[in-house]
This record gives C-alpha cells, structure tokens and sequence, in this order.
C-alpha cells in the first residue's frame, strides 16, 4: 500500500455528495486504514483556498459538482484522461504539487457495459449535458469502437465547444427530439433530477428500445430511472457509476482494489 494521505476528503455541493462518505469510509474500514473520508461543502471562490490549504496537509480526495473542471485548471499535474476530459474527479498531491485524474470515464465504462454489454461498441448515444460528466462520456464513448454520440446542450455554443474537443463521432444537435432519433442508449449528464423528481427528457420521447444511464444518483433512484424502467427501457442512475469511480479513485490513492461489495453494503 502506498504512503497514507494526510487526510481524505470530497469537495462539492452539498446534495451531490450524500452518498459518498458511506461507501468510501465503508472501503476504508474493510481495508483497515486509519482514515475518515469526509465530505467538504465549498463555494467556488472559496476552492483555490480550500485546495491550498490541502496541500499543506497532504490530503486526497475527489471533486464533484460545481468543481471538476476548476480543479482540473489548478493542477499541477493531470492524467491523459483528465486532459482529455477537461475535469478532474480524483486528486492527491505529490511533493506538495496537486494532482488529477479522472476515474468518472471508468465509471461510464462499467455502467455502459451494464446496461449494453457488447453493443455499446456500435452504441447510438444521445448525450444530454456539456459539462465535466458529459466529458466522460465522450472520452468513454469514443474508445468503445464504431459509437456515436448526438450532444444536446441547451446553451449551444458550450455544446460546440465540447464537441469539437472530440473526433467527428460527436454531432451537436439542434434539439432534444434531434438528439434522441435513433438512440440505443440515452444519458442524462445534466443536474436535471439532482434536487427534485425532475425529468430532463420525457419518458414518452425515448425512442423503443433505448437504454437509459442518469448520471444522476439519488437514494431509492431518481425519478426518471424510475419512470424509464416502468415505461420498459433498461435502465440505471448514477450509483453504479459512483462506486465504480470511487473504487477508481481508492486504487489511486492507496494502490489496492478496495472491497466493492461492502462499498455496496454500504448504500443500502
């Protein structure tokens, strides 16, 4: 095992890591190291003092919403997958210097297979979201063969921005119903359902067939998982996603696979 983190923590908004401390510190106490992981609510001008305050204590930890891309500007350091996704969800800080990877794309990687098994390879994935996560999904989506993803974003100029950062499998679309034609597996990348029972695309638009992958994760599921599976579609929310990207980041940190099955325990 590799030398322990000065401390362990998660930065983001409050209501996007309710989940989180269970499952990490459930891996923690299966592993036996002597460390709590702890949640860390942090306004966005108050990051870069946050991070070096961090650093002078050595500590490790994971970024969600509003902060993966801005902890990827402040790096010192990025991964090839961090670079590619222009966020970063895992950090750790070597001889003082900030750290970043991006085990979200892994996560995507594990869910996808999931839900499609090997016909994620020739997927048709209508992405909705131009943030960090929809990043993910690109950079998971373009190592998966002959995929293609529509991106539908509301703020155009920002989908164009993402898009052009990938190769020509990614098509902006001009409209949610343009996005969806055709779709094999559908993916929320938006904070839609994040707070409330929100849909961020209606049940009745999915095309027959489509799977459905909300990147968002809520206890008992979100609303729009719910409402796809009752409506016939195959379909999963963020927790999957969320302990695979943990688990990720646990090797990260300490060099050894954590325990996924108490992290799952944990959960429910």
């Amino acid at each position: 095992m590799s030398d322990l983190p000065g401390r362990l923590v998660l930065l983001g908004h409050p209501v996007s890591h309710s989940l989180s401390p269970r499952f990490q510190n459930a891996a923690l106490r299966a592993a036996g190291i002597p460390l709590v992981y702890e949640a860390l609510d942090v306004a966005p001008e108050a990051l870069a003092a946050t991070l070096a305050d961090l650093a002078r204590q050595d500590a490790s930890g994971n970024v969600t919403i509003p902060h993966k891309e801005a902890v990827a500007e402040l790096c010192t350091r990025r991964s090839a997958l961090a670079d590619r996704c222009g966020a970063v969800n895992t950090f750790w800080h070597e001889d003082g210097a900030l750290v970043g990877d991006n085990t979200d794309v892994g996560g995507v990687d594990a869910i996808a297979h999931a839900l499609l098994g090997d016909a994620r390879t020739t997927a048709r994935v209508a992405l909705l979201g131009a943030g960090g996560s929809a990043a993910a999904v690109l950079a998971a989506a373009e190592r998966w063969g002959a995929a293609r993803v529509r991106l539908y974003n509301r703020n155009m100029e920002r989908a164009r921005a993402l898009a052009s950062r990938f190769d020509a499998s990614v098509d902006v679309a001009p409209s949610v119903e343009a996005a969806l034609d055709g779709a094999t597996l559908v993916v929320n990348a938006t904070p839609v359902g994040l707070r409330d029972d929100a849909h961020p695309v209606a049940v009745d638009l999915l095309p027959t067939g489509a799977a459905v992958f909300d990147l968002v994760y809520r206890s008992g599921e979100t609303a729009w998982v719910r409402a796809a599976r009752n409506a016939g579609h195959r379909a999963a929310d963020g927790e999957g996603m969320l302990v695979e990207q943990g688990a990720l980041s646990f090797e990260r940190w300490f060099g050894i696979e954590p325990d996924r099955n108490a992290m799952w325990s944990a959960l429910h």
